[in-house]
């Protein structure tokens, strides 16, 4: 499932292809069809994304709702667009661009009422310029909850998937199973802020990469990571390999029913 840098890039490219301009909206596939009709000609006027949720607004015929899923998919590009498929959802086509939506968990027209009620039962994204780690530390320092779990809860910390939960727990030398309740308040300080670097530097290059300067290939002298995730990581999708910094099998297990990850000789309890 994308995390919230794929969806605030997607929030950033709609605006710069669309915002502000009529749009033709079809729906090849059929299931958008009698909403795509009302926003169709109509213009894009904003575009933003709050965790992995993406909001498309159409002024006051209302938003378009997007939570791609496990299997959504966007495309876009130059006009012309190419031959619409079945499998399109959703078609957006201006002058000099489109895009086309595949495969949504979600895609629905929705009122602002009903855009705020989605916003209010997501937690505070690091990615939204006026959210803190404020209502976040509240729920987690209360919790008998793992931090793992914690940290992929969108009600307690909304856009935060499996590889940065992964990641930004080994970069503090967080044990995952450790309890919400048995952080102390720095190590939640330095987690939330280092969720906004590395996923503001994920919307700038698209990928993710969490590994510091001095852990890179170049600077280690190892093979770069070979994976259809892509980026550079420590211990996301690296279980039974060695640990870059203690040489150590990197581990996995079963957590909530995603594959965890983490170095038990960095992440210590």
């Amino acid at each position: 499932m994308p995390e919230g840098h794929t969806i605030h890039r997607l929030a950033a490219d709609h605006r710069a292809l669309f915002a502000g301009r009529p749009v033709r909206v079809s729906s090849p596939q059929g299931k958008f069809a009698d909403s795509a009709a009302l926003l169709d000609g109509e213009r894009l006027t904003f575009a933003e994304a709050h965790g992995k949720h993406l909001f498309l607004g159409f002024g006051e015929q209302g938003w378009v709702h997007v939570h791609l899923g496990l299997f959504g998919k966007y495309d876009l590009g130059d006009a012309p667009a190419p031959p619409a498929t079945e499998t399109v959802r959703l078609r957006l086509v201006a002058v000099d661009s489109y895009a086309d939506l595949r495969g949504p968990t979600t895609c629905a027209l929705i009122t602002d009422a009903e855009k705020q009620a989605i916003h209010d039962r997501l937690g505070p994204d690091p990615l939204r310029p006026a959210d803190d780690g404020e209502g976040a530390w509240a729920r987690v320092s209360r919790s008998r909850t793992s931090v793992a779990a914690l940290l992929m809860d969108q009600k307690v910390i909304a856009g935060v998937g499996n590889v940065y939960r992964a990641e930004v727990l080994f970069r503090h030398g967080i044990d995952p199973y450790r309890s919400g309740r048995d952080l102390t308040r720095a190590e939640w300080d330095a987690i939330w802020d280092d969720l906004v670097a590395l996923m503001r530097e994920g919307v700038r290059n698209n990928r993710i990469d969490t590994v510091r300067p001095e852990h890179t290939p170049e600077a280690m002298g190892r093979p770069p990571r070979v994976d259809d995730h892509g980026g550079e990581v420590y211990v996301y999708r690296r279980a039974t390999m060695p640990c870059h910094i203690c040489g150590g099998e990197v581990r996995t297990a079963d957590l909530a029913a995603r594959n965890l990850f983490w170095c038990p000789g960095c992440q210590r309890r």
